[in-house]
């Protein structure tokens, strides 16, 4: 196994145990609906940078859960999980893309309906901040930080992160954009969540705010890069490797990277932010090995 598999291999377990651990108190329909989009795969990405950009932020002395529990750290990392999820329960909606799959089953409103589906994402949402309290609670070096948690979280779900790119992305439907248009979108849609989930990784690692900034840094390019990739799978991947189908960017017109730039001009925007990221874990003073394998990760997934 190469490095990001060890971790993967070592580190996982535990999101599971504390994602699953979120949302075992809603009740149904919400709980079983929830449990469903949670279930229903993903590699679990962003809770795993949170993690590795704990290790990489300060050296192993200073870091949170030093004693041996860890549990606060993977609060925190599973709040970013349960974010992710509600955006895609409500990006798949029939208000939004209106897609019947996702990660190769029916996606939540199709099993649950719509009005359990958008109350659910809404859940998953409240969970995901009560997650970071709790974590700060049972954590006393994590108390102060704990508006610097709750305001980075919030800025990227929000109208400047994921919800604003939502937006844009559907108004650019039919629309011609230009590179820095489309660039915007992804930023937000995608980048600015990834972004956040290293950046929390600092925090929670009590970091400097250089290193939270080069963090910060990373993810941004990072989820740009992992969004230009996501593109390209739309028009060169199988969707037995996507769990999705192939081509529903373009019949809904969307502005996607390779419509603008071509599949090769992609990969080569796709590779340019891949290298701005890594530029950045020079600043760490941690094990930035896990961060550096995820680069090659996103840009080397099957198209």
């Amino acid at each position: 196994m190469n490095r990001v598999e060890q971790f993967v291999a070592a580190e996982r377990p535990a999101l599971e145990t504390a994602i699953r651990g979120l949302i075992e108190p809603l009740g149904p329909p919400l709980g079983a609906a929830a449990a469903y989009a949670v279930g229903a795969g993903g590699k679990r990405i962003r809770p795993l940078l949170t993690v590795a950009a704990h290790e990489a932020a300060v050296e192993r002395q200073h870091r949170v859960g030093g004693n041996g529990d860890r549990t606060p750290l993977y609060r925190v990392a599973a709040a970013i999980e349960l974010i992710h999820t509600y955006s895609l329960i409500h990006d798949d909606l029939p208000c939004m893309d209106d897609d019947a799959l996702r990660r190769g089953l029916p996606t939540t409103h199709r099993v649950y309906g719509t009005t359990v589906a958008t109350a659910t994402g809404a859940a998953l949402q409240q969970i995901a901040f009560l997650a970071l309290g709790e974590a700060a609670g049972s954590a006393p070096a994590l108390a102060a930080r704990l508006p610097s948690l709750v305001r980075r979280l919030a800025v990227a779900v929000g109208g400047e992160g994921m919800a604003g790119g939502q937006v844009l992305d559907l108004e650019a439907e039919g629309r011609a954009l230009d590179a820095a248009g489309l660039e915007a979108i992804h930023r937000a849609k995608t980048a600015a969540l990834i972004s956040s989930a290293c950046a929390l990784g600092g925090l929670t690692a009590g970091a400097t705010s250089e290193a939270v900034r080069a963090l910060g840094s990373y993810g941004a390019q990072l989820g740009l890069a992992f969004q230009i990739v996501d593109d390209l799978l739309d028009v060169t991947g199988d969707p037995a490797d996507t769990g999705k189908a192939v081509g529903a960017d373009q019949a809904r017109a969307k502005a996607t990277y390779p419509a603008v730039h071509g599949v090769d001009g992609t990969q080569a925007q796709a590779r340019l932010a891949g290298d701005a990221a890594l530029q950045e874990l020079a600043q760490l003073p941690g094990d930035t090995s896990v961060l550096v394998g995820m680069v090659d990760f996103v840009l080397d997934r099957p198209l």
